[in-house]
């Protein structure tokens, strides 16, 4: 246990050391275009575990058998779509780049974090156009008024499942670009704009426009991870379409471009909501528990001392215990206003946190399929392959989110220092 929260730190501080506050970009010789495919949701067990779930991915397993693939990365807190995109790309923690959620709080209106004016550091695809070469962007969280060449962003007014209608993505994309795409592929402009026509969007600019950097963010699997649970048949059967539209978009790529196939969270399947407060009250212990879905913390002495009893944690679906260094490393603000954590502490497995209706200590989840849990879960990891021309055949070890914007940095030739705006 000890050695694995050693680990984990380790990996933490090596991402964070290597960015400086300040930020510079430098194009250098010999960079290569780069493709990054997001799948929102693709759990590291899908690949690791694709023969035990007899998956039919041919084109991913292709990749990770001659490129190199990484053994896990562990996300950052919280581990959901927004904060994570953004940190793929940026090389620091939301805390940094300021995009903290999904959605903005409350007190400022609680719509999404669309517009790229909320950054609060710089990003790849700044550094992209600082060098003087394009980008593009299909579907990228944060990304309205984006300095995207051919930015089709990710913003929506209705939605459906993975799709987000195309007339609120048109109403703040790039001008012109859904119509140059439509000549091409007449069936890009339906109503929803899902991972096929993200993928005819991708073609299109890797056949004609041949940027430099493309950010495609898929989302059909996280979609359908939620109403089915992830590793079920529906969602590894949506997997199996990516893995086709990962095939067609490489077959459409020049031959330098290096493909990195992302993800932002794992997933994991739910089956009970606990009511840690209801069931204190219960036990007729003082005091409360702040919970959220994947964690929950407290400052009493007494709540505390209770959580640690075995049968306790049994009967209420309790997990493991969040070590001080870890609240530090991934969710400082949690003790920036000086409030004493005596103890915190993960959900066991397929449990949530969260209030119940009418006080009941347990309910059903509104979803099967979640994320958002604390970012060292065992076996609760997102995915890293990168493939192409030059890159060897290698299984890399478990890694930082933190570390993958540099990477990307490094087979792009540029010299990328996140930092403030």
């Amino acid at each position: 246990m000890k050695n694995r929260l050693i680990r984990i730190l380790l990996l933490v501080c090596i991402a964070a050391m290597s960015l400086p506050a300040g930020f510079e970009v430098e194009a250098m010789q010999g960079g290569r275009p780069v493709l990054v495919i997001s799948v929102d949701g693709l759990d590291h067990r899908y690949l690791r575990d694709c023969d035990k779930l007899g998956l039919k991915i041919p084109t991913l397993r292709k990749l990770m058998r001659e490129g190199e693939w990484t053994d896990g990365v562990i996300g950052v807190f919280p581990t959901v779509t927004w904060p994570s995109h953004t940190s793929i790309i940026s090389g620091v923690t939301p805390a940094v780049h300021g995009i903290r959620g999904n959605r903005r709080p409350r007190e400022e209106g609680g719509d999404y974090y669309w517009d790229a004016s909320l950054l609060k550091i710089k990003t790849l695809w700044h550094a992209t156009r600082a060098s003087g070469r394009k980008s593009a962007a299909i579907t990228w969280p944060v990304t309205v008024n984006a300095e995207i060449d051919f930015n089709l962003p990710e913003y929506f007014q209705r939605r459906n499942g993975g799709g987000m209608d195309l007339q609120s993505i048109e109403s703040k994309a790039t001008p012109g670009l859904v119509e140059k795409i439509s000549r091409v592929w007449p069936s890009f402009a339906q109503e929803w704009m899902n991972d096929r026509t993200r993928a005819l969007a991708t073609r299109y600019l890797l056949k004609y426009e041949k940027p430099d950097l493309i950010l495609l963010h898929l989302v059909d699997l996280d979609a359908e991870a939620h109403h089915n649970g992830p590793f079920s048949r529906e969602a590894n059967a949506i997997l199996e379409y990516t893995d086709e539209l990962i095939s067609e978009m490489i077959s459409d790529m020049p031959p330098n471009t290096i493909v990195v196939i992302v993800s932002d969270h794992g997933f994991e399947r739910a089956d009970k909501v606990v009511d840690v407060n209801a069931a204190l009250a219960v036990e007729g212990i003082k005091g409360r528990v702040t919970q959220s879905s994947g964690y929950l913390t407290t400052d009493s002495a007494d709540v505390a001392n209770w959580l640690k009893i075995p049968a306790n944690a049994t009967k209420y679906g309790i997990g493991r215990q969040i070590p001080a260094e870890e609240l530090a490393a991934f969710a400082p603000h949690l003790t920036a206003d000086g409030r004493a954590i005596r103890a915190a502490y993960e959900p066991a497995p397929h449990h949530l946190f969260g209030s119940g209706k009418n006080h009941e200590i347990f309910s059903a989840p509104a979803e099967i399929g979640v994320h958002g849990l604390w970012p060292t879960r065992t076996d609760y990891r997102s995915s890293l392959i990168i493939w192409g021309k030059g890159i060897r055949a290698a299984r890399r070890p478990e890694t930082s989110m933190l570390s993958i914007a540099g990477r990307l940095a490094e087979l792009m030739r540029l010299e990328f220092r996140p930092g403030t705006l």
